[in-house]
């Protein structure tokens, strides 16, 4: 059984957040694992939050979007439930005593609450991959400092975790991508692509934005970054392979040729309850691997030419921790202006490998990571540039 845990979700109306409350609610339902709630955070959906915190009862809820603040307070009125909105607040529930935090708010929003909760010495399961992305030097060497724990969400990095023991004699770590929905279409056929059908993930159920972000395979490309970080690996040490089955998450490779690999249905429920219970393990009702009536399981190498996005990745890394940030902020406005109809599919790499191009031969190329401030400053030239790119030629890589 495992120990008592207080945990706080910030994102906790995104899939990341529901399923963790989905996986709470059976093992206390089965009196495994006594969970309790102190925080739970939402960007702009006060109706979500306020139904989680009344089945949860939190000792806060906090709304990021100060206008919904007045609909969240009146839903929670005589509930005895504190309530707060804005960046701020979310930032100090972040730094609420409890023993996990999962850090799950989507893109770069998600880091200053990320770095919070680290700074207090809190065990963070991190299921935002961007803060790893733009801030993983900064959060790993304050974690060091405190003593914090980052533990993977990711199926991918979970998977990793699971199979890596003590790390010793490593010689290399493969992650899996499932290809999307595009596994098998040319690049002609993905121009003229839409944000529906670019959002159609064919295994996984997740929001738009990381569904997006699969179908280009950037959604690997952050996962091979923040597998950088967290393992403490060279680039040349991460392969990524195509598998579409999304059963083996994650796989290290030692020296004496062993290859040990995590294997699981893919259901985002199986990691969150991990990276929540661990060192223990919280039963969930997943559903179970039957590898017979699978029958196969199958691997290839990613067509660089029709996903970019893995070697924009080890340009990025090259780049230093200022590359990764720029390439996670071009991404994330690229992606938005895909979803709003300003740009095609494919100009998403195009436009990340442009901002790439000019950071490495600007004079910003110098700047690192090391405060929040210096993270802003990238982020905001990441997305001015992304933007400017996007403006004066509109639908280039399409057409």
């Amino acid at each position: 059984m495992a120990a008592h845990r207080r945990i706080s979700i910030m994102g906790s109306t995104g899939s990341i957040g529901t399923s963790a409350l989905d996986v709470v609610a059976q093992a206390n339902a089965a009196g495994e694992t006594p969970f309790e709630i102190v925080a739970l955070a939402a960007g702009r959906d006060s109706e979500t939050l306020a139904r989680q915190a009344i089945a949860f009862r939190p000792d806060i809820a906090v709304i990021a979007d100060e206008s919904k603040l007045a609909d969240l307070r009146e839903r929670l009125a005589g509930t005895g439930i504190e309530t707060a909105g804005g960046l701020d607040a979310i930032i100090e529930a972040a730094t609420r005593p409890c023993d996990r935090l999962l850090a799950a708010i989507v893109g770069s929003a998600g880091l200053a609450s990320t770095l919070a909760a680290v700074r207090q010495g809190t065990d963070v399961a991190i299921a935002n991959k961007e803060s790893i992305v733009c801030g993983g030097k900064l959060i790993l060497s304050e974690a060091a400092r405190t003593g914090a724990r980052v533990l993977p969400v990711d199926s991918e990095h979970s998977g990793i975790f699971q199979a890596l023991g003590d790390g010793k004699s490593l010689e290399k770590l493969t992650i899996t991508a499932s290809g999307g929905p595009f596994r098998t279409a040319s690049l002609s056929e993905m121009a003229d692509v839409t944000p529906a059908q670019a959002a159609a993930h064919p295994n996984w159920d997740m929001g738009i934005k990381n569904s997006i972000d699969s179908a280009t395979l950037m959604n690997k490309a952050l996962e091979f970054i923040e597998a950088a970080y967290l393992f403490d690996v060279a680039a040349d040490q991460i392969d990524v392979l195509i598998h579409p089955q999304s059963i083996v998450h994650g796989m290290a490779h030692f020296t004496d040729g062993s290859v040990i690999a995590q294997l699981s249905t893919p259901d985002m429920r199986a990691p969150i309850a991990y990276a929540l219970g661990w060192p223990d393990r919280v039963s969930t009702n997943v559903a179970r691997l039957d590898l017979a009536a699978l029958g196969r399981l199958d691997f290839a190498e990613v067509d660089a030419a029709r996903f970019p996005a893995i070697e924009l990745a080890r340009r990025a890394i090259a780049l230093g921790s200022g590359g990764t940030t720029v390439l996670n902020c071009a991404n994330e406005l690229a992606v938005s202006a895909f979803i709003a109809g300003q740009c095609g599919f494919l100009d998403i790499s195009w436009v990340v490998e442009e901002v790439l191009s000019r950071f490495s031969s600007g004079n910003k190329s110098s700047l690192g990571c090391d405060t929040l401030d210096e993270i802003a400053y990238l982020d905001r030239f990441g997305r001015e540039m992304a933007a400017e790119l996007l403006k004066k030629a509109p639908s280039r890589a399409g057409g």
